[in-house]
């Protein structure tokens, strides 16, 4: 049967949002903002397809990881250095130590402690488990102690 045109609407709301923080996390704002138009564009040609899934936005998540894949410059992700108006309350440091960390480790940081999702809905976004987010999130946290230098005792 398919999708209603409205249903439809909020899905690609939703999905556009979550594929968008997720995908930039990893690839960066140029590819991961790219990757995130071609899976809504997939999105919109294959509604059918996706309708039955269990899990659209994580099947989604894949599509746009091809796409990144595709579209990646040369090089790791890169950030935007902080701007000047958020450097007393965001570190200098952290757009280069993100983008040192691994892709999953830095989407799983990203997500669930840049934009507070719990662990288990970044599991079902990347189709993993939650063991597996875990796991990515205690390196990535232990790499950006080491990077910026903080004393995980105080900070």
């Amino acid at each position: 049967m398919g999708w209603s045109t409205t249903t439809f609407e909020r899905f690609a709301l939703d999905a556009r949002r979550r594929l968008g923080r997720s995908l930039v996390a990893a690839y960066g704002p140029d590819v991961g903002g790219e990757a995130t138009a071609e899976a809504m564009a997939f999105a919109w040609e294959h509604r059918d397809r996706l309708e039955p899934m269990a899990n659209p936005i994580g099947y989604l998540y894949r599509v746009g990881q091809t796409s990144a894949r595709r579209l990646r410059r040369t090089g790791p992700a890169t950030f935007p250095p902080v701007p000047a108006h958020l450097e007393p309350t965001v570190e200098p440091g952290l757009p280069s130590a993100l983008a040192a960390l691994t892709e999953m480790q830095r989407t799983c940081v990203v997500l669930v402690h840049g934009y507070g999702y719990g662990q288990t809905e970044v599991a079902e976004l990347l189709e993993v488990s939650a063991s597996t987010v875990r796991t990515h999130l205690d390196r990535a946290l232990t790499a950006l102690r080491t990077a910026l230098e903080v004393d995980h005792a105080a900070g």
